[in-house]
C-alpha cells in the first residue's frame, strides 16, 4: 500500500470560499494505485506554507507520494512548482512531460502548465493542475507508473525495463 499525502494550493479553498473538488478526486483515484490517504491539507498560495507542508509530509509523516493540486499556472500567486523545486533533492522531469504531452492531445493550453515533479528523500512529489478535469486526465497518465516509482524509492524494485506495450 502506497502512503499518500495530498496538498491543495488554493487561496479560495483555504478560506472556505471554494470546495476542493480536485483534492477529493485525487483522494478517490489513489485507490487505483493502491494508495492509502495519510494526510490531506489545503493551504493558501504561499511559498513558505507550501514548502513547510511538503517537508512535513515527507520527513515527519513519511508518506511515499505527495500529489499536489493547484498553483501550476501563470497567475502571480501560482508558485507550487517553485515551492516543490525548493524542497526536492532530485528532479523527475518525465512525469510532468508525460502529463503535458497527453494533455496537449486535448487542449493546446496544456503547454501553459508549469507542473514539476521530484524526489525528496524517499518521497515522490508530483504537481497536478488545479482543475478537476485536468487532474483526472493527468492521473490517467501517471497512475500506471506510481506504484513502481514508489517501489524503487523504497528499495523494493529496481528494474525499469519495459514489461508491457505502453
Amino acid at each position: 500500500m502506497v502512503k499518500v499525502g495530498i496538498l491543495t494550493s488554493s487561496d479560495k479553498g483555504y478560506a472556505g470560499e471554494r470546495i476542493d473538488e480536485s483534492g477529493k478526486l485525487i483522494a478517490e483515484r489513489i485507490k487505483e494505485i493502491p494508495g492509502e490517504l495519510v494526510q490531506y491539507v489545503i493551504v493558501p498560495d504561499e511559498f513558505e506554507e507550501i514548502k513547510y507542508n511538503l517537508i512535513q509530509m515527507s520527513d515527519e509523516t513519511g508518506v511515499d507520494l505527495i500529489l499536489t493540486t493547484g498553483g501550476t499556472g501563470f497567475s502571480p500567486r501560482d508558485i507550487t512548482p517553485e515551492a516543490t523545486t525548493a524542497v526536492i533533492h532530485r528532479n523527475v522531469p518525465g512525469i510532468p512531460e508525460a502529463m503535458r504531452a497527453k494533455s496537449l492531445e486535448i487542449t493546446s493550453r496544456a503547454m501553459l502548465s508549469r507542473a514539476a515533479a521530484g524526489i525528496r528523500n524517499k518521497t515522490l512529489i508530483v504537481n497536478l493542475p488545479g482543475s478537476k478535469k485536468a487532474v483526472d486526465e493527468c492521473l490517467d497518465v501517471i497512475i500506471p507508473v506510481l506504484t513502481h516509482a514508489v517501489e524503487i524509492l523504497r528499495g523494493e524494485g529496481g528494474e525499469c525495463a519495459r514489461t508491457d506495450k505502453k
